[in-house]
C-alpha cells in the first residue's frame, strides 16, 4: 500500500552510483511498488528513489508513480515543503491538490514553460501525461523545450494535439481546477476538433469538470 514515508537521517554513500540525500534539504517521500521515492525542493528540485539502503539516485516518475505521489503526499506536507519553492514554482503548484506532484515534475523538467503555465495552468495535466497521450517509449522533455522555444505556447498545442488557436486558449483560461481528471484528458482532447464541443465550451463562463465531461459526452452520443 502507498503512503507516505519520514525518511531518515543518511548515513554516507556506500558508493559513488548512487548519491545519499541529506536530510537538511526539504523534500517530500512516498513508497510506490514496495520502493521509496521522494522530491527534494532546496537547493534543487530532484526526483529519486531508493536504489539500495539509504542510497538515492534519479528516477524517471511514470505516470504510475505520479498517481502513487497523488494518494500519498499530504496537504500538510506540501505546505510546509512549499516554504522553499520558488515564488513561480508555489503560485503554480497551489492551484492543483492531487496533480501537484504531476506539475511540479513538468516545470522541473521544461522550467521554461512555468510563465505559459501560470496563464494555462490546465494544460499542465496534458504536459505530465504527454507520453500516453501521444506515444512513445520515453518522455520527451528536451522536445516540448524545443517546440516552445521555436513555436511557443501554439507549437506546444499542436504537438500534444490540441488545436493550435486562440479559442483553445481562451476554453482552457475559463476551466475552474486545472486538476483536470485523466478520464477527460483525452475525451476534451477530441471534443476541442469538433464545432459543437468548441462552442458549448467556449460559451460556458466557468469550465467545471462536470461541464467537460458533459460536452464530450454529447459529442460521442
Amino acid at each position: 500500500m502507498n503512503s507516505l514515508v519520514s525518511r531518515p537521517a543518511r548515513r554516507a554513500p556506500r558508493s559513488s552510483r548512487a548519491r545519499p540525500t541529506t536530510s537538511a534539504r526539504a523534500s517530500l517521500g512516498w513508497i510506490h511498488d514496495g520502493l521509496r521515492h521522494c522530491v527534494t525542493l532546496w537547493p534543487e528540485i530532484r526526483f529519486e528513489r531508493e536504489s539500495s539502503p539509504d542510497e538515492w539516485s534519479e528516477a524517471v516518475l511514470g505516470e504510475d508513480v505520479l498517481a502513487s505521489a497523488a494518494l500519498a503526499v499530504s496537504p500538510a506536507q506540501w505546505r510546509s515543503a512549499l516554504e522553499f519553492a520558488s515564488v513561480g514554482i508555489r503560485e503554480l503548484l497551489e492551484k492543483f491538490d492531487g496533480g501537484r506532484m504531476a506539475a511540479l515534475h513538468v516545470v522541473a523538467r521544461c522550467p521554461e514553460l512555468l510563465p505559459e503555465l501560470l496563464d494555462l495552468p490546465a494544460l499542465t495535466p496534458f504536459l505530465a501525461l504527454h507520453q500516453s497521450l501521444r506515444g512513445g517509449d520515453a518522455p520527451a522533455w528536451s522536445e516540448i523545450s524545443a517546440v516552445l522555444g521555436r513555436d511557443g505556447v501554439f507549437g506546444v498545442l499542436q504537438w500534444l494535439g490540441l488545436p493550435a488557436s486562440r479559442q483553445t486558449l481562451a476554453i482552457f483560461q475559463h476551466i475552474a481546477e486545472p486538476d483536470l481528471s485523466r478520464r477527460l484528458l483525452e475525451p476534451l482532447r477530441a471534443a476541442l476538433w469538433e464545432p459543437e464541443a468548441i462552442w458549448a465550451l467556449s460559451h460556458a463562463t466557468t469550465l467545471t469538470d462536470a461541464r467537460i465531461a458533459e460536452a464530450c459526452h454529447a459529442l460521442a452520443a
